[in-house]
């Protein structure tokens, strides 16, 4: 029995967070059903009032608006949401040092020991926080508080939207009994349908079970998250920023749907150059490449290859990129979307040179892909590109390709390319 909190760790969870901002910067979309994915569409978020007509992710356009006839459909602007991400993030720092960023719209912070410093319990540093984000961004979070990551993040889940859910260890077991496996963070569908078939069906019924048995069946990960189920912190708060990765990937969706094998390459290799930039802005190299092509009939057309040696240089893989996208495009089929996958990511610390190398010729390509990345950090992205991209300057217009409002409101100075970090408020004075 854990008596109360051990440790306080609290997740946050921002509520339907595209269009959250986008109701934020435009003060005359609030209340109204508003959904994004405008270019892409398929729903990519949508807010409360349109979730209460049956609006949901991932259902097409034309579907939705039979659903919500004078839905409000907007682009995608992500820039903005990677501001108000940063400003959330930053707002939640300065209520614990240890604040982990999960993913754009959450958070995880251990705010264990600082009642001493807010002279307050751990549910109202919690209420605090949430205060805070919903007066200085415009925006509802739902909090989850807890002794464990995993209780924490059951809880932000339990009340939504603007929900607050704290769970005291000697209350532990009533939340389990009420929770689903299929709600449990880190049990997946085909984790769900194996705990089924041994009579589980919630949370409470997985940590029943004893250690040695979860781990005989779901290994490693399950054995930790049946103790994070139980109030024993396994899963720490890590406040570190991401410095490695797996794999990068990138993609792009565009419309309208084209089958003109330059444009289509165009867009791939966009999508190769911005995944090459960021491998090298955390000094990492991958050792494989893999392309896909995403038919309008959501089919998908790819391969990919592995190199001889590891490198993140522009000219030495864009041969690479050409010879896949030739094995994998179809002549004649609309395609929507291109994916790059750079897979096997080693440390671009240390490099070695077999004897029937060029190091001078890859040193060279290394230093040219840096420069690049320096004249685009200068004057904004994509200032300095291949030249296949060019056949995307005469992209056919399509209804669906509007611009975000940012960038119909720059301000005094900017540029598409080269714009400042700050939101534009969407109000006339």
């Amino acid at each position: 029995m854990i008596s109360s909190f051990p440790r306080a760790i609290l997740h946050m969870d921002a509520d339907a967070f595209f269009t959250s901002v986008e109701q934020a910067l435009n003060p005359a979309l609030k209340g109204r059903p508003v959904v994004t994915g405008q270019e892409r569409g398929i729903i990519a978020c949508a807010s409360y009032e349109a979730k209460a007509r049956g609006v949901a992710r991932g259902i097409t356009l034309a579907d939705a608006r039979k659903l919500c006839p004078g839905l409000i459909i907007l682009p995608s602007d992500y820039e903005s949401y990677s501001l108000f991400s940063k400003r959330m993030f930053a707002i939640a720092r300065r209520f614990t040092p240890d604040v982990e960023e999960y993913s754009i719209d959450e958070v995880f912070a251990d705010i264990s020991g600082m009642r001493r410093v807010f002279r307050c319990s751990y549910e109202e540093i919690g209420r605090k926080l949430q205060e805070t984000v919903a007066r200085e961004l415009g925006l509802t979070v739902s909090i989850g508080l807890s002794v464990s990551k995993a209780l924490a993040k059951l809880c932000s889940k339990f009340r939504k939207p603007a929900g607050f859910t704290a769970v005291q260890g000697r209350f532990i077991h009533l939340l389990l009994q009420r929770t689903p496996l299929e709600k449990v963070w880190g049990i997946g569908p085909h984790s769900t349908d194996l705990l089924h078939k041994f009579g589980l069906r919630t949370a409470y019924d997985f940590v029943s079970r004893p250690e040695a048995w979860i781990g005989k069946l779901l290994d490693k990960k399950g054995r930790e998250l049946w103790h994070e189920l139980r109030g024993q912190s396994v899963w720490k708060v890590d406040s570190t920023p991401k410095q490695d990765y797996a794999s990068i990937m990138k993609s792009k969706t565009f419309t309208p749907p084209s089958a003109d094998r330059n444009y289509v390459y165009g867009q791939l290799l966009r999508n190769l150059e911005s995944a090459l930039a960021k491998a090298r802005r955390y000094a990492l190299r991958p050792r494989r490449l893999g392309v896909v092509l995403r038919r309008q009939t959501f089919q998908h057309d790819g391969c990919e290859a592995r190199f001889s040696r590891p490198t993140a240089s522009t000219p030495e893989v864009i041969p690479v990129a050409e010879l896949l996208f030739a094995r994998s495009f179809q002549d004649g089929t609309d395609y929507r979307s291109t994916l790059v996958a750079l897979l096997e990511l080693e440390s671009d610390t240390e490099r070695q040179y077999t004897l029937f190398e060029d190091p001078l010729r890859i040193e060279s390509m290394r230093r040219l892909s840096e420069a690049v990345d320096e004249a685009n950090e200068r004057f904004g992205r994509r200032t300095v590109t291949s030249g296949a991209q060019l056949s995307l300057q005469s992209r056919p217009e399509s209804a669906r390709e509007a611009a975000p409002e940012r960038m119909k409101r720059l301000l005094d100075g900017e540029t598409a390319k080269a714009r400042l970090g700050l939101p534009v408020w969407a109000v006339t004075v």
